[in-house]
């Protein structure tokens, strides 16, 4: 979906929207899943990068201005816990019972007109 919205600065507000978002890249080199005796299964993935390109355009009371842009983001190490109960009473599930992201590097590219 788009992201649109306003932030205030100094003097005025500022007006954004961030389109056409698609992820153009994906790369998870290290992940590994491990089960956890009695509780469930734990996801690692360790040193990932995303890349996802973008339309975006800004707008204040001075000026406005568009263009594409690229966001890479790299370093990405995520560990979720799911948990599964053993109930034999239904179907089975699943559930997310925790989850920490942390990433590195965040390189943003923006080229636009005027």
């Amino acid at each position: 979906p788009d992201l649109t919205g306003h932030e205030k600065f100094g003097l005025g507000n500022v007006k954004y929207n961030i389109s056409r978002i698609h992820v153009t890249a994906v790369e998870l080199p290290s992940a590994s899943i491990s089960l956890l005796p009695g509780s469930g299964i734990r996801l690692v993935i360790a040193n990932a990068s995303l890349t996802i390109d973008m339309n975006w355009n800004i707008r204040t009371w001075m000026f406005k201005d568009s263009g594409r842009g690229t966001v890479h983001i790299s370093k990405v190490f995520v560990t979720a816990i799911f948990s599964t109960p053993l109930d034999n009473t239904g179907p089975a599930s699943i559930s997310l019972t925790s989850c920490r992201t942390t990433s590195g590097d965040v390189d943003i590219k923006l080229n636009g007109k005027t």
